[in-house]
Protein backbone atom coordinates (compact mmCIF):
# COMPACT_ATOMS: atom_id res chain seq x y z
CA UNK A 1 0.00 0.00 0.00
CA UNK A 2 1.00 3.01 -1.05
CA UNK A 3 1.15 6.57 1.02
CA UNK A 4 -1.74 7.65 -0.51
CA UNK A 5 -3.40 4.72 -0.26
CA UNK A 6 -2.68 4.33 3.65
CA UNK A 7 -3.90 8.09 3.97
CA UNK A 8 -7.24 7.21 2.15
CA UNK A 9 -7.83 3.73 3.76
CA UNK A 10 -6.94 5.71 7.33
CA UNK A 11 -8.96 8.82 6.82
CA UNK A 12 -12.31 6.46 5.53
CA UNK A 13 -12.33 5.60 9.40
CA UNK A 14 -12.95 8.93 10.58
CA UNK A 15 -16.82 8.86 10.38
CA UNK A 16 -16.95 5.62 12.28
CA UNK A 17 -14.55 6.57 14.60
CA UNK A 18 -16.60 9.62 15.37
CA UNK A 19 -19.75 7.35 15.61
CA UNK A 20 -17.95 5.34 18.21
CA UNK A 21 -16.67 7.42 20.32
CA UNK A 22 -20.08 9.74 20.44
CA UNK A 23 -22.19 6.38 21.61
CA UNK A 24 -19.37 5.68 24.08
CA UNK A 25 -18.71 9.27 25.64
CA UNK A 26 -22.15 11.22 25.33
CA UNK A 27 -20.32 13.89 23.92
CA UNK A 28 -19.82 15.20 20.61
CA UNK A 29 -16.73 17.76 21.37
CA UNK A 30 -14.88 14.72 23.25
CA UNK A 31 -15.78 12.30 20.19
CA UNK A 32 -14.06 14.97 18.08
CA UNK A 33 -10.86 15.03 20.23
CA UNK A 34 -11.06 11.04 20.48
CA UNK A 35 -10.48 11.49 17.15
CA UNK A 36 -7.88 13.66 16.41
CA UNK A 37 -6.00 11.53 19.70
CA UNK A 38 -6.44 8.70 17.42
CA UNK A 39 -4.92 9.91 14.31
CA UNK A 40 -2.01 11.69 15.89
CA UNK A 41 -1.33 8.02 17.30
CA UNK A 42 -1.11 6.63 13.77
CA UNK A 43 0.49 9.12 12.00
CA UNK A 44 3.12 8.73 15.50
CA UNK A 45 3.63 5.93 14.45
CA UNK A 46 6.95 4.59 12.00
CA UNK A 47 6.02 4.81 8.61
CA UNK A 48 6.93 0.66 8.36
CA UNK A 49 4.80 0.33 11.64
CA UNK A 50 2.41 1.97 9.66
CA UNK A 51 2.67 -0.59 6.63
CA UNK A 52 3.01 -3.69 9.07
CA UNK A 53 -1.01 -2.86 10.07
CA UNK A 54 -2.92 -5.30 8.15
CA UNK A 55 -6.11 -3.65 8.98
CA UNK A 56 -5.89 0.01 9.94
CA UNK A 57 -9.75 0.49 10.29
CA UNK A 58 -9.46 -2.34 13.26
CA UNK A 59 -6.24 -0.65 14.61
CA UNK A 60 -8.17 3.25 14.79
CA UNK A 61 -11.17 1.29 15.99
CA UNK A 62 -8.82 -0.24 19.00
CA UNK A 63 -6.80 3.01 19.67
CA UNK A 64 -10.28 5.17 20.00
CA UNK A 65 -11.89 2.63 22.31
CA UNK A 66 -9.30 2.36 24.43
CA UNK A 67 -8.75 6.36 24.57
CA UNK A 68 -12.91 6.41 25.41
CA UNK A 69 -12.63 3.63 28.46
CA UNK A 70 -10.04 5.60 29.98
CA UNK A 71 -12.21 9.01 29.95
CA UNK A 72 -15.21 6.65 30.83
CA UNK A 73 -13.41 5.83 34.01
CA UNK A 74 -11.84 9.86 34.80
CA UNK A 75 -15.41 11.23 34.06
CA UNK A 76 -16.65 9.33 37.03
CA UNK A 77 -14.48 11.72 39.13
CA UNK A 78 -15.09 14.56 37.21
CA UNK A 79 -18.41 14.36 37.60
CA UNK A 80 -18.22 14.96 41.48
CA UNK A 81 -17.45 18.10 40.41
CA UNK A 82 -20.48 18.43 37.87
CA UNK A 83 -22.76 21.08 39.22
CA UNK A 84 -26.18 19.69 39.34
CA UNK A 85 -27.68 16.63 36.39
CA UNK A 86 -25.23 15.26 33.43
CA UNK A 87 -26.74 14.42 30.24
CA UNK A 88 -25.03 13.58 26.92
CA UNK A 89 -24.47 16.19 24.57
CA UNK A 90 -27.36 16.28 22.10
CA UNK A 91 -26.32 16.51 17.80
CA UNK A 92 -28.68 17.81 15.82
CA UNK A 93 -30.61 15.93 12.57
CA UNK A 94 -29.14 16.97 9.29
CA UNK A 95 -31.23 19.61 8.69
CA UNK A 96 -30.47 21.18 12.32
CA UNK A 97 -27.14 21.99 11.41
CA UNK A 98 -27.16 25.57 12.57
CA UNK A 99 -23.66 26.32 12.28
CA UNK A 100 -23.55 25.12 8.46
CA UNK A 101 -23.57 21.53 6.92
CA UNK A 102 -20.78 19.46 8.42
CA UNK A 103 -18.74 17.35 6.23
CA UNK A 104 -20.36 13.93 5.99
CA UNK A 105 -16.94 12.65 7.81
CA UNK A 106 -18.06 15.15 10.94
CA UNK A 107 -21.75 13.71 11.12
CA UNK A 108 -23.12 11.24 13.77
CA UNK A 109 -25.37 8.48 12.07
CA UNK A 110 -28.30 9.00 13.69
CA UNK A 111 -30.09 5.93 14.94
CA UNK A 112 -31.86 4.51 18.05
CA UNK A 113 -28.86 3.91 19.21
CA UNK A 114 -28.24 7.48 19.71
CA UNK A 115 -31.68 8.41 21.03
CA UNK A 116 -31.10 10.51 24.30
CA UNK A 117 -33.17 7.50 26.12
CA UNK A 118 -30.75 4.89 24.78
CA UNK A 119 -27.27 7.36 25.64
CA UNK A 120 -28.81 8.33 29.31
CA UNK A 121 -28.60 4.53 30.62
CA UNK A 122 -25.43 3.70 28.65
CA UNK A 123 -24.11 6.73 30.91
CA UNK A 124 -25.73 4.40 33.60
CA UNK A 125 -23.28 1.56 32.95
CA UNK A 126 -19.99 0.57 34.00
CA UNK A 127 -17.14 1.62 31.23
CA UNK A 128 -16.15 -1.95 30.91
CA UNK A 129 -20.28 -2.67 29.99
CA UNK A 130 -20.28 0.70 27.76
CA UNK A 131 -18.00 -0.15 25.82
CA UNK A 132 -18.52 -4.20 25.08
CA UNK A 133 -21.95 -3.44 24.58
CA UNK A 134 -21.36 -0.57 21.98
CA UNK A 135 -18.72 -2.32 20.19
CA UNK A 136 -20.46 -5.48 19.95
CA UNK A 137 -24.26 -4.87 19.39
CA UNK A 138 -24.49 -1.67 17.64
CA UNK A 139 -21.68 -2.42 15.92
CA UNK A 140 -20.53 -5.77 15.70
CA UNK A 141 -17.44 -6.65 16.56
CA UNK A 142 -16.60 -9.83 17.79
CA UNK A 143 -15.95 -9.90 21.20
CA UNK A 144 -12.46 -11.69 20.72
CA UNK A 145 -11.70 -7.72 18.88
CA UNK A 146 -13.79 -5.94 22.06
CA UNK A 147 -10.96 -8.24 24.29
CA UNK A 148 -8.20 -6.53 23.13
CA UNK A 149 -9.59 -2.97 23.80
CA UNK A 150 -11.32 -3.69 27.46
CA UNK A 151 -8.78 -5.80 28.59
CA UNK A 152 -10.59 -8.71 29.93
CA UNK A 153 -11.27 -12.39 28.17
CA UNK A 154 -14.32 -12.61 25.26
CA UNK A 155 -16.26 -14.60 27.61
CA UNK A 156 -15.99 -11.82 30.53
CA UNK A 157 -16.82 -9.23 27.29
CA UNK A 158 -19.82 -11.22 26.66
CA UNK A 159 -21.25 -11.48 29.89
CA UNK A 160 -20.44 -7.69 29.97
CA UNK A 161 -22.91 -7.02 26.83
CA UNK A 162 -25.44 -9.28 28.24
CA UNK A 163 -26.12 -7.05 31.48
CA UNK A 164 -26.04 -4.10 29.28
CA UNK A 165 -28.34 -5.66 27.25
CA UNK A 166 -30.42 -6.67 30.03
CA UNK A 167 -30.14 -2.85 31.81
CA UNK A 168 -31.29 -1.24 28.74
CA UNK A 169 -34.27 -3.99 27.82
CA UNK A 170 -35.23 -3.26 31.56
CA UNK A 171 -34.64 0.86 31.82
CA UNK A 172 -35.71 1.90 28.03
CA UNK A 173 -39.44 1.06 26.77
CA UNK A 174 -40.76 0.15 23.13
CA UNK A 175 -41.41 3.88 21.83
CA UNK A 176 -44.57 4.35 19.84
CA UNK A 177 -44.38 4.39 15.86
CA UNK A 178 -42.62 7.35 14.56
CA UNK A 179 -44.88 9.61 13.98
CA UNK A 180 -47.25 9.39 17.36
CA UNK A 181 -43.93 10.23 18.71
CA UNK A 182 -43.58 13.38 16.71
CA UNK A 183 -47.76 13.88 17.15
CA UNK A 184 -46.98 13.80 21.07
CA UNK A 185 -43.98 16.47 20.76
CA UNK A 186 -46.02 18.69 18.68
CA UNK A 187 -49.56 18.55 20.62
CA UNK A 188 -46.70 19.22 23.93
CA UNK A 189 -45.47 22.02 22.13
CA UNK A 190 -49.03 23.62 21.34
CA UNK A 191 -50.46 23.13 25.16
CA UNK A 192 -46.86 24.86 26.47
CA UNK A 193 -47.45 27.63 24.06
CA UNK A 194 -51.10 27.56 24.99
CA UNK A 195 -50.28 27.18 29.23
CA UNK A 196 -53.23 24.38 28.89
CA UNK A 197 -52.26 21.96 31.89
CA UNK A 198 -55.03 19.89 31.26
CA UNK A 199 -53.61 19.51 27.61
CA UNK A 200 -50.21 18.89 29.37
CA UNK A 201 -51.45 16.34 31.62
CA UNK A 202 -53.09 13.93 28.89
CA UNK A 203 -49.99 13.98 27.58
CA UNK A 204 -47.43 13.53 29.94
CA UNK A 205 -47.17 9.99 32.13
CA UNK A 206 -47.83 10.47 35.73
CA UNK A 207 -44.35 9.50 37.06
CA UNK A 208 -42.83 11.10 34.03
CA UNK A 209 -39.68 12.84 35.12
CA UNK A 210 -38.07 16.21 33.81
CA UNK A 211 -33.87 16.09 33.88
CA UNK A 212 -32.29 19.44 32.86
CA UNK A 213 -28.09 19.74 32.35
CA UNK A 214 -26.87 23.84 33.15
CA UNK A 215 -23.71 23.16 34.11
CA UNK A 216 -23.83 25.54 36.49
CA UNK A 217 -23.47 28.16 33.32
CA UNK A 218 -27.16 28.81 33.12
CA UNK A 219 -30.33 29.32 35.75
CA UNK A 220 -31.73 25.42 35.55
CA UNK A 221 -33.27 23.05 37.57
CA UNK A 222 -30.28 20.98 40.19
CA UNK A 223 -32.52 17.62 40.64
CA UNK A 224 -34.76 15.82 38.26
CA UNK A 225 -38.23 16.88 38.84
CA UNK A 226 -41.01 13.75 39.59
CA UNK A 227 -44.23 13.70 38.21
CA UNK A 228 -46.06 14.47 35.60
CA UNK A 229 -48.51 17.05 37.45
CA UNK A 230 -45.71 19.08 38.75
CA UNK A 231 -43.79 19.17 35.51
CA UNK A 232 -47.05 20.71 33.90
CA UNK A 233 -47.60 22.91 36.79
CA UNK A 234 -43.28 24.11 35.78
CA UNK A 235 -43.72 24.18 32.02
CA UNK A 236 -46.89 26.68 32.66
CA UNK A 237 -45.16 28.55 34.91
CA UNK A 238 -41.71 29.12 32.82
CA UNK A 239 -43.80 29.98 30.05
CA UNK A 240 -45.09 33.02 32.32
CA UNK A 241 -42.03 34.06 33.53
CA UNK A 242 -39.83 33.49 30.08
CA UNK A 243 -41.11 36.33 27.47
CA UNK A 244 -39.66 35.75 24.02
CA UNK A 245 -39.50 32.70 23.87
CA UNK A 246 -39.44 30.68 20.27
CA UNK A 247 -40.04 26.86 20.30
CA UNK A 248 -39.17 24.93 17.16
CA UNK A 249 -39.87 21.59 16.53
CA UNK A 250 -36.38 19.81 15.46
CA UNK A 251 -34.68 16.43 15.18
CA UNK A 252 -32.77 16.13 18.49
CA UNK A 253 -30.39 12.91 18.37
CA UNK A 254 -32.56 11.04 15.60
CA UNK A 255 -36.04 11.36 17.56
CA UNK A 256 -38.50 14.15 17.28
CA UNK A 257 -37.40 16.87 19.94
CA UNK A 258 -38.01 20.96 20.78
CA UNK A 259 -35.47 23.60 20.42
CA UNK A 260 -36.33 26.64 22.51
CA UNK A 261 -34.87 30.39 21.14
CA UNK A 262 -35.06 33.35 22.52
CA UNK A 263 -33.92 36.60 19.69
CA UNK A 264 -32.60 33.41 17.51
CA UNK A 265 -30.27 32.12 19.68
CA UNK A 266 -30.37 28.26 21.22
CA UNK A 267 -30.96 28.39 24.79
CA UNK A 268 -32.33 24.90 25.34
CA UNK A 269 -32.77 21.31 23.49
CA UNK A 270 -35.30 19.32 24.59
CA UNK A 271 -34.95 15.71 24.03
CA UNK A 272 -38.29 13.11 24.84
CA UNK A 273 -38.61 9.77 26.11
CA UNK A 274 -42.11 7.91 25.62
CA UNK A 275 -43.99 5.19 27.13
CA UNK A 276 -46.78 3.69 25.55
CA UNK A 277 -48.95 6.65 24.63
CA UNK A 278 -47.33 9.70 26.45
CA UNK A 279 -44.59 11.09 27.32
CA UNK A 280 -42.88 9.88 30.48
CA UNK A 281 -39.52 11.66 29.84
CA UNK A 282 -38.03 14.93 29.15
CA UNK A 283 -34.34 16.02 29.16
CA UNK A 284 -33.36 19.71 28.84
CA UNK A 285 -29.52 20.72 27.75
CA UNK A 286 -29.30 24.23 29.22
CA UNK A 287 -25.37 24.11 29.18
CA UNK A 288 -24.20 26.43 26.38
CA UNK A 289 -20.94 24.20 26.44
CA UNK A 290 -22.76 21.24 25.13
CA UNK A 291 -25.20 23.61 22.82
CA UNK A 292 -22.20 24.03 19.72
CA UNK A 293 -23.76 22.89 16.66
CA UNK A 294 -27.17 24.63 17.63
CA UNK A 295 -25.95 27.56 18.83
CA UNK A 296 -25.85 29.80 15.20
CA UNK A 297 -29.38 29.24 14.37
CA UNK A 298 -31.06 31.81 12.68
CA UNK A 299 -34.50 33.31 13.74
CA UNK A 300 -37.46 31.19 12.62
Amino acid sequence: MDGDEELAAAMSERRQLLNVAYRLLGSLADAEDVVQETYARWYGLAERERAAVAAPGAWLTTVAGRICLDQLRSARVRRERYVGEWLPEPVPGDAEWFGGEPDPADRVTLDESVSMAFLVVLDAMTPAERVAFVLHDVFRYSFAEVATIVGRTPAACRQLAFSARRRLQREVAPPPPADRRAGLVREFKRAWEARDIDALLGLLDPAASLVADSGGRVEAILRPVEGGGVIAEGVVRIADLAAGIVLLEQVVNGQPGLVAQVDGVTVTVFSFGFTGERISHIWAMRNPDKLGPWLEAPAP
